[in-house]
């Protein structure tokens, strides 16, 4: 970014900083981390001075600034609904007009619940950066805590590991995991972003291995030692 475009970041940042209906995986310490995932893929050489990074920092700081909870039917259209509001918000503070419409389609694309595909480098890098910090140890942590905030189990209490029973992300938190969480680093954009997924993905994989063995029930031969 040129000294012009840096000095964007504090402004943006303070349009969604105290915003008060953001939960605990989405507040703006999710947004900080979401610009600093998008800065190392913008870094690449891959992508260095191809993409418009002023785009991605105001798609990346605005990409929730609607807030619709996880199991609401309205779910699917939550990435519309902040890309429409993002476009007042940028408005509002005089954000370059020509540069309005990318960065709502970034912020519309990045949802995976939206099905909308990325039709821009800017809008494939927001997507990628975003789900970075769904994968990982943050991942996890996030993946818990919103689970919690539904009032969702963390687990199938017999079979967590599913090998019995179908997965059920809206039933159990490891199931989420399993349904969409393990997958992402196979539908990342950028190879910058595939990389970094395929390495912090490991403690999501280490996570599930470990409750299922921690869970298993143990053999009659095993009680047998014990006793």
């Amino acid at each position: 970014m040129s000294p012009t475009d840096t000095d964007w970041h504090p402004r943006l940042r303070a349009l969604v900083a105290d915003d008060p209906a953001a939960d605990s995986a989405h507040d703006v310490h999710h947004l900080d981390r979401v610009w600093a995932n998008a800065r190392i893929i913008l870094a690449d050489p891959e992508h260095r001075g191809r993409a418009d990074a002023l785009v991605v920092l105001a798609a990346a700081y605005l990409h929730d600034c609607v807030a619709v909870a996880k199991d609401s039917p309205d779910r699917p259209r939550a990435s519309r609904m902040a890309a429409d509001r993002a476009t007042g918000l940028l408005r509002g503070i005089g954000f370059p007009a020509d540069r309005l419409e990318a960065v709502a389609h970034a912020i519309a694309a990045h949802s995976y619940s939206a099905g909308i595909p990325p039709e821009t480098l800017e809008a494939e890098i927001l997507q990628d950066a975003d789900r970075l910090d769904a994968v990982g140890a943050i991942g996890l942590a996030r993946t818990i805590a919103v689970g919690a905030e539904l009032g969702r189990p963390l687990f199938h209490p017999t079979d967590p590991a599913a090998r019995h029973r179908p997965v059920d992300e809206s039933a159990w938190s490891s199931d989420h995991l399993m349904e969409k969480i393990v997958k992402l680093p196979a539908r990342m954009n950028t190879a910058a972003g595939r990389a970094l997924a395929e390495r912090r993905i490991r403690i999501v994989h280490d996570f599930l291995a470990g409750l299922a063995e921690e869970t298993r029930a143990p053999s009659a031969d095993s009680l047998e030692t014990l006793g």
